[in-house]
């Protein structure tokens, strides 16, 4: 069992939950994720981890409330626990001193640039961060990656705060000012590939992180198998990150809806219970 010690919302849908795992904080590096199950009747789910820290023996996940099982995450409280938190997973990022860095984070992606971009400024890169989101209430960590880069760009759809417009129409005029050596970009996979496709046209290399459907997220099920440059590969075992100019974004976005229709029936199935007031083991 895996107590939350701590939980802030940061936005409508989204919350900060941190968690006592000294386990996972003392194994833990930049770009791993942890897989959660929230309970004995809960799916695996996988979480990109926000923080980490050994000296507390803590791990911190930025998690969305959008299905069934990160709807169970978010409506627990502090002092409650999880049944299981797998990990660390994943290749960690590798982080040296390579001069100017873009990170490029889109809506809760944000979350997931925090840890990478501080380690890298930890490494002495310069480091640019653009984040974007519809709008002006669903911007989070601001501040935090703020404390970790040396610029920051902030856009949104409809203009409500920040810039007017998308991540890409920032990027595009960075990249028109002056050179870059690395482009790392998390979000959306529609972001990620509009991103991919700016860069390619400078030959800059782009890093992606990618948050394909897993299952086990060890590599046996293949559940989570993308195109990557003519190749079958799985996100969980040879990523999360990948050379934005070599993934098939358009297969990935056909295997991330597969399963929609069930993941509307289990949120209409789970708002039900918790209407007519089921507890927890029969549902809700």
């Amino acid at each position: 069992m895996y107590k939350i010690i701590k939980k802030k919302q940061l936005n409508s849908q989204v919350f900060l939950i941190e968690f006592e795992a000294e386990d996972l904080a003392l194994a833990a590096n930049p770009g791993q994720f942890v897989i959660l199950r929230v309970d004995e009747f809960a799916e695996r789910f996988p979480l990109t981890l926000y923080d980490f820290n050994p000296k507390t023996g803590t791990i911190t996940v930025v998690c969305q409330a959008i299905g069934v099982s990160t709807k169970k995450l978010c409506a627990l409280s502090e002092g409650d626990s999880v049944v299981d938190i797998a990990g660390p997973l994943g290749r960690a990022e590798p982080v040296c001193d390579i001069g100017k860095v873009i990170f490029i984070g889109g809506g809760v992606g944000t979350a997931e640039v925090y840890p990478i971009a501080k380690a890298m400024k930890r490494a002495g890169n310069d480091v640019t961060v653009i984040i974007g989101f519809r709008t002006k209430d669903l911007v989070i960590c601001e501040q935090e990656i703020n404390s970790v880069c040396d610029n920051l760009y902030v856009s949104t759809d409809d203009g409500s705060y920040g810039r007017r417009g998308f991540v890409t129409d920032i990027l595009s005029e960075l990249l028109e000012t002056e050179p870059y050596d690395l482009v790392y970009a998390i979000g959306p996979i529609i972001m990620m590939k509009m991103v991919s496709a700016v860069t390619k046209l400078k030959a800059l290399k782009t890093i992606v992180s990618l948050n394909s459907i897993m299952i086990d997220g060890t590599g046996m099920c293949g559940g989570c198998r993308i195109k990557y440059n003519g190749q079958a590969k799985f996100t969980c075992v040879d990523g999360p990150s990948f050379d934005g100019h070599l993934v098939d974004y358009d297969d990935v976005l056909l295997r991330q809806g597969r399963f929609k229709d069930k993941e509307d029936e289990g949120n209409k199935h789970y708002e039900h219970n918790c209407r007519i007031g089921l507890k927890k083991d029969k549902g809700c």
